[in-house]
Protein backbone atom coordinates (compact mmCIF):
# COMPACT_ATOMS: atom_id res chain seq x y z
CA UNK A 1 0.00 0.00 0.00
CA UNK A 2 1.52 3.36 -1.04
CA UNK A 3 2.45 5.78 1.71
CA UNK A 4 0.66 9.10 1.88
CA UNK A 5 3.03 11.99 1.28
CA UNK A 6 3.08 15.17 3.36
CA UNK A 7 1.59 16.98 0.40
CA UNK A 8 -1.27 14.45 0.17
CA UNK A 9 -1.93 14.74 3.89
CA UNK A 10 -1.99 18.54 3.72
CA UNK A 11 -4.34 18.41 0.72
CA UNK A 12 -6.67 15.96 2.49
CA UNK A 13 -6.75 18.19 5.56
CA UNK A 14 -7.61 21.21 3.43
CA UNK A 15 -10.38 19.23 1.71
CA UNK A 16 -11.87 18.42 5.12
CA UNK A 17 -11.67 22.07 6.20
CA UNK A 18 -13.33 23.29 3.01
CA UNK A 19 -16.08 20.66 3.11
CA UNK A 20 -16.72 21.38 6.80
CA UNK A 21 -16.83 25.11 6.12
CA UNK A 22 -19.56 24.69 3.52
CA UNK A 23 -21.54 22.17 5.56
CA UNK A 24 -21.25 23.87 8.95
CA UNK A 25 -22.28 27.25 7.54
CA UNK A 26 -25.22 25.87 5.55
CA UNK A 27 -26.49 23.17 7.95
CA UNK A 28 -25.08 24.00 11.37
CA UNK A 29 -22.24 22.30 13.22
CA UNK A 30 -24.37 19.82 15.15
CA UNK A 31 -26.31 18.73 12.06
CA UNK A 32 -23.19 17.47 10.30
CA UNK A 33 -21.85 14.02 11.18
CA UNK A 34 -18.22 13.04 10.71
CA UNK A 35 -19.09 10.24 8.27
CA UNK A 36 -21.15 12.62 6.13
CA UNK A 37 -18.43 15.23 6.28
CA UNK A 38 -15.67 12.86 5.24
CA UNK A 39 -17.75 11.57 2.35
CA UNK A 40 -18.22 15.17 1.16
CA UNK A 41 -14.44 15.64 1.40
CA UNK A 42 -13.88 12.47 -0.67
CA UNK A 43 -12.20 10.61 2.20
CA UNK A 44 -12.95 7.67 4.47
CA UNK A 45 -14.60 8.10 7.85
CA UNK A 46 -11.68 6.63 9.79
CA UNK A 47 -9.21 9.13 8.37
CA UNK A 48 -10.76 12.07 10.23
CA UNK A 49 -8.69 11.61 13.39
CA UNK A 50 -5.46 11.65 11.41
CA UNK A 51 -6.11 15.37 10.94
CA UNK A 52 -8.23 16.60 13.87
CA UNK A 53 -8.44 15.54 17.51
CA UNK A 54 -12.19 16.14 17.63
CA UNK A 55 -15.10 17.67 15.78
CA UNK A 56 -14.86 20.61 18.15
CA UNK A 57 -11.26 21.25 17.08
CA UNK A 58 -12.40 21.17 13.48
CA UNK A 59 -15.25 23.58 14.21
CA UNK A 60 -12.82 26.01 15.81
CA UNK A 61 -10.55 25.93 12.76
CA UNK A 62 -13.46 26.23 10.36
CA UNK A 63 -14.75 29.28 12.21
CA UNK A 64 -11.35 30.96 12.01
CA UNK A 65 -10.80 30.06 8.35
CA UNK A 66 -14.29 31.19 7.34
CA UNK A 67 -13.86 34.56 8.99
CA UNK A 68 -10.41 34.96 7.44
CA UNK A 69 -11.90 34.52 3.98
CA UNK A 70 -14.78 36.89 4.74
CA UNK A 71 -12.48 39.53 6.22
CA UNK A 72 -10.32 39.23 3.13
CA UNK A 73 -13.28 40.43 1.08
CA UNK A 74 -13.71 43.41 3.39
CA UNK A 75 -10.01 44.24 3.11
CA UNK A 76 -10.18 44.11 -0.70
CA UNK A 77 -13.19 46.44 -0.74
CA UNK A 78 -11.34 48.95 1.47
CA UNK A 79 -8.20 48.68 -0.64
CA UNK A 80 -10.16 49.37 -3.83
CA UNK A 81 -11.58 52.54 -2.28
CA UNK A 82 -14.66 54.42 -3.53
CA UNK A 83 -16.11 53.48 -6.90
CA UNK A 84 -19.22 54.10 -8.98
CA UNK A 85 -20.92 51.45 -6.83
CA UNK A 86 -20.31 53.54 -3.70
CA UNK A 87 -17.90 53.68 -0.80
CA UNK A 88 -16.24 50.48 0.45
CA UNK A 89 -18.74 50.16 3.30
CA UNK A 90 -21.69 50.86 1.01
CA UNK A 91 -20.54 48.02 -1.24
CA UNK A 92 -20.05 45.72 1.76
CA UNK A 93 -23.58 46.46 2.98
CA UNK A 94 -25.05 45.94 -0.49
CA UNK A 95 -23.30 42.60 -0.84
CA UNK A 96 -24.05 41.38 2.66
CA UNK A 97 -27.77 42.23 2.53
CA UNK A 98 -28.26 40.91 -0.99
CA UNK A 99 -30.54 38.13 -2.17
CA UNK A 100 -27.48 36.25 -3.43
CA UNK A 101 -25.91 36.22 0.04
CA UNK A 102 -29.23 35.37 1.67
CA UNK A 103 -29.66 32.39 -0.65
CA UNK A 104 -26.03 31.24 -0.72
CA UNK A 105 -25.92 27.43 -0.60
CA UNK A 106 -22.71 27.46 1.45
CA UNK A 107 -24.20 29.73 4.10
CA UNK A 108 -22.10 32.74 3.18
CA UNK A 109 -20.39 34.86 5.83
CA UNK A 110 -19.84 33.04 9.15
CA UNK A 111 -20.89 36.10 11.16
CA UNK A 112 -24.53 35.17 10.41
CA UNK A 113 -24.32 31.50 9.45
CA UNK A 114 -22.40 30.40 12.57
CA UNK A 115 -23.79 32.86 15.11
CA UNK A 116 -26.20 30.39 16.73
CA UNK A 117 -23.64 27.58 16.72
CA UNK A 118 -21.02 29.77 18.35
CA UNK A 119 -23.37 30.61 21.19
CA UNK A 120 -24.03 26.92 21.86
CA UNK A 121 -20.55 25.51 21.52
CA UNK A 122 -17.34 25.45 23.50
CA UNK A 123 -15.26 28.41 24.59
CA UNK A 124 -12.76 27.53 21.86
CA UNK A 125 -15.38 27.89 19.12
CA UNK A 126 -16.75 31.07 20.73
CA UNK A 127 -13.24 32.50 20.93
CA UNK A 128 -12.67 31.86 17.22
CA UNK A 129 -16.01 33.51 16.46
CA UNK A 130 -15.22 36.46 18.74
CA UNK A 131 -11.90 36.97 16.99
CA UNK A 132 -13.73 37.11 13.66
CA UNK A 133 -16.22 39.62 15.04
CA UNK A 134 -13.34 41.77 16.31
CA UNK A 135 -11.83 41.63 12.84
CA UNK A 136 -15.01 43.07 11.35
CA UNK A 137 -15.28 45.74 14.04
CA UNK A 138 -11.67 46.78 13.49
CA UNK A 139 -12.17 46.98 9.74
CA UNK A 140 -15.41 48.95 10.00
CA UNK A 141 -13.98 51.30 12.65
CA UNK A 142 -10.90 52.03 10.56
CA UNK A 143 -13.06 52.86 7.56
CA UNK A 144 -15.33 55.15 9.60
CA UNK A 145 -12.23 56.98 10.88
CA UNK A 146 -10.84 57.29 7.36
CA UNK A 147 -14.16 58.69 6.11
CA UNK A 148 -14.21 61.24 8.94
CA UNK A 149 -10.70 62.43 8.07
CA UNK A 150 -11.63 62.66 4.40
CA UNK A 151 -14.55 64.94 5.31
CA UNK A 152 -12.30 67.15 7.42
CA UNK A 153 -13.87 66.00 10.67
CA UNK A 154 -12.02 65.09 13.84
CA UNK A 155 -11.93 61.26 14.03
CA UNK A 156 -13.43 59.84 17.24
CA UNK A 157 -12.25 56.23 17.82
CA UNK A 158 -14.94 55.55 20.45
CA UNK A 159 -17.73 56.71 18.17
CA UNK A 160 -16.24 54.77 15.25
CA UNK A 161 -16.24 51.64 17.41
CA UNK A 162 -19.88 52.19 18.42
CA UNK A 163 -20.88 52.68 14.80
CA UNK A 164 -19.00 49.53 13.83
CA UNK A 165 -20.84 47.49 16.48
CA UNK A 166 -24.18 48.87 15.29
CA UNK A 167 -23.38 48.18 11.66
CA UNK A 168 -22.31 44.58 12.20
CA UNK A 169 -25.34 43.96 14.42
CA UNK A 170 -27.67 45.33 11.75
CA UNK A 171 -26.04 43.28 9.01
CA UNK A 172 -26.12 40.01 10.92
CA UNK A 173 -29.60 40.56 12.34
CA UNK A 174 -31.04 41.65 9.01
CA UNK A 175 -29.62 38.68 7.15
CA UNK A 176 -30.82 36.21 9.79
CA UNK A 177 -34.35 37.65 9.74
CA UNK A 178 -34.44 37.63 5.93
CA UNK A 179 -33.35 34.00 5.88
CA UNK A 180 -35.85 33.00 8.55
CA UNK A 181 -38.88 33.98 6.44
CA UNK A 182 -37.65 33.68 2.85
CA UNK A 183 -39.60 30.53 1.95
CA UNK A 184 -43.00 31.38 3.44
CA UNK A 185 -42.87 35.20 3.09
CA UNK A 186 -40.40 36.02 0.29
CA UNK A 187 -41.78 39.56 -0.03
CA UNK A 188 -41.12 40.18 3.67
CA UNK A 189 -37.62 38.75 3.30
CA UNK A 190 -36.90 41.10 0.41
CA UNK A 191 -38.33 44.03 2.39
CA UNK A 192 -35.99 43.31 5.30
CA UNK A 193 -32.99 43.26 2.96
CA UNK A 194 -34.02 46.51 1.26
CA UNK A 195 -34.61 48.31 4.54
CA UNK A 196 -31.28 47.10 5.85
CA UNK A 197 -29.43 48.26 2.75
CA UNK A 198 -31.14 51.66 2.91
CA UNK A 199 -30.55 52.27 6.62
CA UNK A 200 -27.45 50.36 7.71
CA UNK A 201 -25.10 53.31 7.30
CA UNK A 202 -27.51 55.87 8.72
Amino acid sequence: MPRITKEDKARNRQNILEAAGRMFRSQGIDAVGIAELMKEAGLTHGGFYNHFASKNDLAMEVCGASFAASLGSLARAVEEGPSEAGSPLERVVAGYLSTAHRDAEDGGCPSASLVTDAGRHTDAVQSAYAEGVEGYLAGFSAEFLREAEEKGQRPDPDEARRRAVRLLSELVGGLMLARAVRHVRPELSDEILRAGRDGALG
